[in-house]
């Protein structure tokens, strides 16, 4: 006997944002929901060596290729600015069903394979910069793109802790290769080269879109939006007052300000990334300490996002951007500080922590800022910040240390953390009045 799918039904809730209910995920994928979750995350840990791992391998792949070591930043500088811009085309192919996650993920991820690949052999540097930075950047930035943009549809419910969770992937799964990096750098990212290929052709293809506005048939919809014991944003993160397309969020002023904010606090997080292993080395704490500080760097990266959207939930997403941003400042003026092994690796740890957060604040915060029909575009052109990030953060920086060397730079990026922290308050939801509170002096009534 054929099972008959139920017939959806539109719902509308009270702020007027749409809901599809009534159709199961497995009925639609023949799978419950947390294997599209799980299927993302697998695609990102297969390709997070590319971004993650670079630090640890620079060293290495000076002495070995005979690059500088500003021209081997760039390297990964490129790479950061590629995975960034492809984002906006990604994003409009799969909105627009020109090409599935599936397609998305398998072309990004051989793409990811062949970068991998091209870091273990390539000894021209024309051949690095085209093969790595370039194609493995546009790789990682299709995976990236697609990753994130089908699992957070298929947890509407769960947007901000869903893309901390699957982009943390994009950082914990490097913390083996940078491990094995210090002894084995050919070998480490051959290997990765083919288990990347692996997972993405294996996991991308489950991964599949809900239909649009999809939302879970358990949960009430109408409920869920009103009801603070069901939905915790309620009531620190208020939805969008309207729907805004790209051209108007800029406009607001608010979209600017968040991009400029991404763009610093990437720039900060990855100078982190790309310089902590050699300033380890270099500040004589030895390559154990080095590896230590970016493995653990690299790990808290990844598994404090999930946490800090949970937490942007709970308290409001401004307040823990806020919260994660002054953390990450005060932790690369704690690199400067320490004076031994120990508190380097502690403070990078910390520095790992609020150099990941702030992404799935931020990519919800377009959703609450600018409503859901133009999401997709609002966030590209957000995420786009993240290339200034790279280009900055490592190339510019690889040039500066040459000159300056490397405590002067981390303590600027700290102080520029903390500033970037304080400016969050900046930050306000277009089309919402603010209401400050003021003196009810009134004025004085003279007769009765």
């Amino acid at each position: 006997m054929n099972h008959v799918m139920p017939t959806p039904r539109d719902v509308r809730d009270v702020y007027g944002r749409r809901y599809r209910i009534g159709e199961d995920a497995r009925e639609l994928t023949g799978h419950s929901r947390r294997w599209q979750l799980w299927a993302a995350w697998a695609c990102m840990v297969a390709i997070s060596p590319l971004q993650y791992a670079f630090g640890m391998a620079a060293g290495g792949l000076e002495v070995d290729r005979g690059w500088g070591a500003a021209q081997t930043l760039w390297l990964l500088a490129v790479f950061v600015a590629c995975q960034a811009l492809v984002a906006i085309p990604a994003a409009w192919l799969q909105r627009v069903r020109r090409a599935s996650p599936t397609q998305l993920v398998i072309a990004g991820g051989v793409l990811a394979a062949i970068g991998l690949a091209t870091l273990a052999h390539a000894h021209s540097y024309a051949a690095a910069l085209i093969g790595y930075a370039v194609l493995g950047g546009v790789g990682a930035g299709v995976v990236y793109s697609a990753c994130i943009t089908t699992s957070a549809r298929w947890f509407p419910d769960r947007r901000t802790a869903t893309i901390g969770f699957v982009t943390g992937g994009f950082a914990v799964g490097a913390v083996p290769s940078i491990a094995l990096l210090a002894n084995f750098r050919s070998t480490v990212f051959d290997v990765t080269a083919v288990v990347a290929l692996l997972i993405v052709l294996v996991a991308g293809g489950l991964l599949k879109d809900p239909p649009k506005h999809w939302w879970p048939a358990d949960i009430d919809a109408q409920a869920w939006a009103i009801d603070r014991k069901l939905n915790r944003n309620i009531p620190h993160n208020q939805p969008a007052v309207r729907h805004y397309r790209p051209a108007e969020a800029m406009r607001t002023g608010a979209l600017p300000l968040m991009w400029l904010l991404l763009a610093i606090s990437a720039a900060l997080s990855l100078f982190g990334i790309g310089f902590v292993a050699s300033y380890a080395t270099t500040s004589g704490l030895g390559t154990t300490v080095a590896a230590t500080a970016a493995g653990l760097l690299a790990a808290v990266n990844g598994l404090g996002r999930s946490t800090a959207g949970n937490l942007s939930d709970r308290f409001g997403r401004r307040r823990v951007l806020a919260a994660v941003l002054m953390i990450e400042g005060f932790a690369h003026i704690g690199l400067v500080a320490a004076g031994n092994g120990p508190a380097f690796v502690v403070c990078a740890m910390f520095a790992g922590l609020g150099g990941g957060a702030f992404y799935a604040i931020m990519a919800n915060l377009v959703l609450e800022f600018f409503g859901e029909n133009s999401l997709l575009q609002n966030q590209a052109i957000l995420y786009s910040a993240k290339a200034v990030g790279g280009l900055v953060g490592i190339g510019v920086a690889a040039s500066v240390v040459a000159a300056v060397g490397y405590r002067p730079l981390f303590l600027v990026a700290g102080l520029l953390g903390l500033l970037t922290a304080l400016s969050v308050r900046l930050l306000k939801q277009p089309g919402r009045p603010a209401l400050p509170v003021r003196p009810q002096l009134g004025t004085p009534v003279t007769g009765e």
